[in-house]
């Protein structure tokens, strides 16, 4: 009988020492070091074909490698193969991560039954009944998919030769465990072993693996950094629990764009794409109201037009207070003392509240020029033009600076019926015979003339 082997691993960042120690040198975290079992059996847990072992691969030419363009799967939903690059690549592994209860395992699920290919959805956490009644809150068909509800990864791969299926989708990694490591299922070991099976798994068969990671309290995927590294995508699942709406970015894609990000509303039903994010982003009102500006900005590759709401009152208490949501409270700190040493504007005794709609948050600086109108024009009271959008930068001498790609945000104000879209004099613009009126600003004082005379 072999011996049995521990090692000491950081529960934190994943690093491996012979011996435990009170601080970890990677992270620098104190306690977080604990010892797991890491005996490992002969035989290995998904067993590869004969032929395709017995083949050692062959250096090539680079120009003799096959070029040819992958086929992806079409997964039904706009959103997510736009994130995906296209679709899911046979073959690969994608890890999606995100906070409790925002709508993981909802998207997946409902993403499953619609898929037209044969998918094996494995759940640690839920029973099959539970998972059922999720299943017909969101859809009554689904016959292509299988319900599973195993933790351990060698009853799986013997259902999953059972069965043949063509994606495999494992909620979560943190609850998979293999008999290959004597240790907990989430600990650093399991996971990493469980998802190196995996791998092989995919790699060999041409199945992707589509698996759901939870997360630390600092809003980290949970488990050894190795793991995003394991992976071919990973996918965060963002937004408010308060809220409707929820993000889906790329943060590493190795067969597509980090740049892109999809926008779902939870419904009562599941979630919902939203093709269009600009319109429930935006208000729509009969009567025009001061405090509100529309901002032109960019989520990713993705231009969106948000609403801006400000409200600039006189400080009923000695120190005037300043409040944001969704945006940087630095920055509104910054906007404001430009607007007093800059313009004019006496805003230093007065309350001032901010606030982005739809419950999002935005770090684009090109909608600082969105912030300035609609404080103004609740310290005026003064409404903005309802047909008028913007896209600046505020720098701290007053100018309005350029922004980046701004042709496309001049295109996305002038699709949703925007008339006039004020941007820096400095933005070199290609556009040409544009529906929009683009007003070129170059300083605070020029954008208060134009909108309130």
């Amino acid at each position: 009988m072999s011996k049995v082997k521990t090692t000491f691993f950081c529960q934190n960042c994943g690093a491996q020492y012979a011996k435990w120690q009170g601080q970890c040198n990677s992270c620098k975290e104190w306690n977080t070091i604990a010892e797991e079992i890491i005996q490992k059996q002969e035989k290995v847990a998904w067993k590869s074909e004969p032929t395709s072992s017995n083949k050692a691969p062959k250096p090539l030419r680079i120009n003799e490698i096959d070029s040819a363009q992958e086929i992806r799967m079409d997964t039904t939903d706009g959103e997510l193969n736009r994130v995906l690059g296209g679709g899911i690549v046979p073959g690969s592994l994608i890890l999606l991560g995100g906070e409790p209860g925002i709508g993981k395992s909802t998207l997946l699920l409902q993403i499953s039954l619609k898929l037209p290919y044969k998918t094996l959805y494995v759940s640690g956490e839920e029973s099959q009944k539970q998972i059922k009644m999720r299943a017909e809150r969101i859809t009554p068909s689904g016959d292509n998919c299988y319900i599973l509800t195993e933790t351990k990864t060698q009853n799986i791969f013997k259902q999953i030769e059972a069965i043949e299926p063509e994606i495999v989708i494992i909620d979560s990694i943190q609850t998979l465990h293999t008999d290959y490591i004597e240790s907990t299922p989430g600990s650093i070991s399991q996971i990493r072993e469980t998802t190196a099976e995996l791998i092989k798994f995919a790699k060999e068969t041409n199945i992707p693996v589509i698996l759901i990671g939870h997360i630390t309290k600092d809003g980290n995927i949970a488990g050894p950094k190795i793991l995003e590294h394991m992976v071919d995508t990973v996918l965060q699942f963002e937004g408010d629990r308060n809220h409707v709406y929820r993000i889906l970015r790329s943060l590493k894609n190795r067969f597509g764009s980090t740049a892109e990000i999809g926008i779902y509303e939870m419904l009562g039903n599941g979630l919902r794409e939203v093709s269009n994010p600009s319109e429930i982003l935006i208000s729509h009102k009969d009567e025009e109201l001061s405090g509100t500006a529309i901002a032109s900005t960019l989520e990713g590759m993705r231009p969106l037009m948000i609403e801006i709401q400000a409200l600039v009152s006189t400080a009923v208490y000695g120190t005037p207070q300043r409040s944001t949501t969704g945006y940087n409270a630095k920055r509104l700190n910054m906007i404001l003392a430009v607007l007093e040493k800059r313009a004019g504007f006496r805003l230093g005794a007065k309350d001032v509240f901010l606030n982005v709609t739809g419950g999002i948050s935005v770090d684009d600086p090109a909608i600082d020029l969105a912030v300035v109108a609609a404080i103004l024009s609740s310290n005026e009271d003064i409404a903005v033009n309802k047909d008028f959008c913007f896209a600046g930068e505020v720098g701290l001498s007053g100018e309005i600076r350029p922004v980046n790609r701004v042709d496309q945000r001049i295109q996305e104000a002038e699709k949703l019926g925007f008339s006039t879209i004020f941007v820096s004099k400095y933005n070199k613009i290609a556009l040409k015979n544009t529906g929009i009126k683009i007003r070129l600003v170059a300083k605070i004082e020029d954008v208060a003339s134009e909108l309130f005379g």
